[in-house]
């Protein structure tokens, strides 16, 4: 991500959501969202499941700040808007973060594609700062629930990557992204992002 910040944070994804950078399909209270909100049942093949979050967002994120360390958990604290606009007839669709907050600012895009052959989709952050793309996630929906996978690196050692996707209503979402660094066993989550649709509360 691309981040203006007087600390170094790892904030190479987003998941928007959305999470917004980061968003996403979300359930009540974080558990499992119901099945009125998922994407059209005429398609089953998943290419529509981002079709609900088309449009702005209110953001809130919150990153941790030295993920998978000794350190004390010291989380920041960003705001902003998440702007998901369609692509190829729906079949891709790209997030626009812009967050800010006392420690900085996180810009950036998320990239999301759908895979017709594999019925599942990837989804790449761009860092703006840089204009690097991150290792993608891939995955899709079930039960409602978002869930991608991916691997990359962190200070030099491999990790997983995990991000989901809850739905809270028709104009609320919920993204968390999280790390392992021993296969998936243990996970711990470094960001969170809310986001209310804007105009309808948000």
């Amino acid at each position: 991500m691309n981040l203006h910040t007087k600390i170094a944070v790892p904030y190479k994804r987003i998941l928007v959501t959305c999470l917004p950078l980061l968003m996403l399909a979300m359930a009540a209270s974080g558990g499992a969202a119901t099945a009125s909100f998922r994407a059209p049942a005429a398609v089953e093949d998943g290419q529509r499941d981002f079709d609900w979050e088309i449009g702005a967002w209110h953001t809130k994120v919150r990153v941790l700040a030295d993920p998978l360390s000794e350190s004390e958990d010291e989380w920041l604290q960003f705001e902003g808007t998440s702007v998901v606009r369609p692509l190829l007839d729906r079949r891709a669709n790209v997030v626009e973060l812009k967050v800010s907050g006392p420690n900085g600012r996180i810009e950036g895009l998320n990239l999301r594609l759908y895979e017709p052959q594999a019925m599942r989709w990837s989804l790449t952050f761009v860092n703006i700062r840089d204009g690097l793309l991150t290792p993608s996630v891939y995955g899709g929906f079930h039960d409602g629930v978002g869930e991608f996978y991916g691997d990359d690196q962190l200070r030099g050692r491999a990790i997983t990557v995990r991000f989901l996707i809850f739905r809270q209503g028709p104009d609320k979402a919920r993204f968390e992204q999280a790390y392992s660094d021993d296969g998936g066993q243990t996970w711990e989550t470094n960001w969170i992002a809310v986001d209310n649709r804007i105009g309808n509360g948000g």
